[in-house]
């Protein structure tokens, strides 16, 4: 988010149930021990009043195909909205899911994934019958698990045959129960698209934004906008926040001699941390934000001629920024309570003619069209904070000011420790702001990877748009941050609040209530 100058001196829904179901479909068999045509696999990974996201996998057990077209019957009368993965279309009941240029190829054994959002209505029940290329394919239940043999047994040479009455289990003693949440801040691992505790409980991130810690220092009045002692930090946690995003400014953490003595270094270092274990101590998790970085860049959107790291740049640069994120790691690697994220709002699309540029910019750095200065992309980002041996969740924005994700999985760092998840901003003026596009751009990715919406916001002084946000996001299970924490004026802020007691303002008033419901 853009700021204005310094004013004083110048999810009642509860966590997404996810429900899946897994079907083996095989080819019609001639006999016992003819080879399934196909194996198609297909799940609800998410469902909300109205809608649901599916996945479909086909493995091609038969010959080698150059191009496949996948067909199944709705039999409650979902419809599909959007899909993945291949061209989805419907006629009725009719879902016929044709390949795209680029997975055409179906190779023995191979597999194919695609995915896609519904809508239903009285009942989501799942297909059972699916076609690959007009074959017919039918529906053929898992094998019954037979009890291990005391002594070795000969298998047999023939298919057993089939029981006349269904065997029976006898169910556990205990019901399975779902894992309880870690008390206070956890250690956020991704686990597919949730994160999760140290108890494999699913979590989410869901607070407010502290914004000061990324200009204060640069202008020379401090080290935060505010107070940040404990009656503050405790106001947050009193909205029933459970995560503060910290933005900082690269420049001051690693002391650089345009900032002040005082503002700098070691000293701004000792506010962050201390801050940090307030946040802590209140059982919210701390998200370390790099949030201004030092490289000049004029061209289009930009927010400041000066080299140094007084506002917001397209890009973080390969000069310092892999040298922050050093040694921020090496100071919060062993508590991995504490969350990274990389870059506040990348826009070198602003500043590139194409998109397959920007991207490319975006994740592996260099000399970027439009840009002046040595650009850090994501992914040395990413090795910089991995080569510490920090283990800590990792967060990835996308272009336009974190506001497109549309080619996030495509072009998404590589992780060696497997923590990582995207991060999106979204305000009222956005391009990328209603849920239409919320469906096609968001749905993809938080169906693969943990979604956090980093920052949401308007500039009404209202809450109707924020409201429209969190409901999407509650409906999905996924995470959000308010933005911001601070007293300015909710019109150019905007802000959260008039006083740090807590007091909110007409637009903050929507995010403390909903995060209140969600926790009553």
């Amino acid at each position: 988010m853009r700021h204005p100058p310094r004013l004083s001196a110048l999810l009642a829904g509860a966590a997404l149930t996810m429900a899946s179901t897994a079907l083996a479909v095989m080819g019609t068999a001639s006999g016992a021990a003819a080879a399934p045509a196909c194996t198609v696999e297909y799940a609800v990974v998410g469902q909300w009043s109205g809608g649901f996201q599916g996945a479909v996998t086909v493995t091609n057990n038969s010959a080698a195909l150059s191009g496949w077209s996948l067909g199944f019957d709705f039999p409650a009368g979902q419809v599909v909205g959007q899909g993945w993965g291949g061209k989805w279309s419907q006629s009725g009941t009719s879902v016929t899911v044709v390949n795209e240029s680029w997975n055409g190829a179906l190779g023995t054994g191979a597999k194919v994934s695609g995915g896609f959002i519904a809508s239903w209505t009285g009942a989501n029940t799942a297909p059972t019958a699916f076609t690959l290329n007009g074959t017919p394919c039918a529906t053929d239940a898992p094998p019954t698990p037979t009890p291990t043999p005391t002594t070795p047994t000969t298998p047999p040479t023939t298919p057993p045959s089939t029981p006349t009455t269904p065997p029976t289990t006898t169910p556990p003693t205990t019901p399975p129960t779902t894992p309880s949440p870690v008390t206070g801040a956890p250690e956020l691992t991704v686990s597919g698209a949730r994160f999760t505790d140290q108890n494999g409980a699913t979590r989410r991130l869901l607070g407010v934004n502290r914004s000061g810690g990324e200009f204060m220092c640069v202008q020379g009045y401090g080290f935060f906008d505010g107070p940040v002692d404990d009656a503050s930090v405790q106001a947050i946690a009193g909205w029933k926040a459970n995560t503060v995003r910290i933005p900082l400014n690269e420049e001051c953490w690693l002391g650089l001699d345009n900032i002040k003595p005082e503002y700098r270094g070691a000293n701004y270092i000792a506010a962050v941390k201390d801050l940090v274990a307030k946040v802590l101590a209140h059982g919210m998790t701390p998200v370390i934000d790099l949030h201004w970085t030092h490289g000049q860049y004029t061209g289009s959107s930009a927010g400041c001629s000066d080299v140094h790291a007084s506002c917001q740049k397209p890009m973080p640069d390969a000069q310092y920024t892999p040298a922050f994120w050093t040694s921020v790691a090496n100071t919060f690697k062993n508590d991995r309570r504490v969350v990274f994220d990389l870059f506040n709002e990348p826009y070198p699309d602003r500043a590139t003619s194409t998109a397959a540029q920007a991207w490319s910019c975006w994740r592996d750095g260099g000399s970027c069209p439009g840009i002046g200065y040595e650009v850090a992309g994501m992914q040395d980002l990413v090795d910089a904070v991995r080569a510490t041996g920090a283990k800590n969740l990792v967060l990835v924005p996308g272009i336009a000011y974190s506001n497109d994700l549309s080619q996030w999985l495509a072009y998404r760092p590589t992780d060696p420790a497997g923590n990582l998840a995207a991060a999106w901003h979204v305000y009222n003026f956005n391009t990328c702001s209603d849920e239409t596009c919320w469906n096609t751009g968001l749905a993809p990715v938080a169906a693969q990877v943990p979604l956090l919406a980093g920052e949401i916001g308007e500039n009404t002084c209202g809450h109707a748009f924020v409201d429209r946000v969190m409901k999407w996001f509650d409906d999905r299970g996924l995470s959000y941050l308010g933005w911001t924490w601070n007293t300015w004026n909710c019109n150019s802020g905007p802000a959260l609040i008039t006083s740090y007691d807590g007091t909110p303002t007409s637009f903050g008033i929507g995010l403390r209530d909903h995060l209140r419901a969600l926790t009553s």
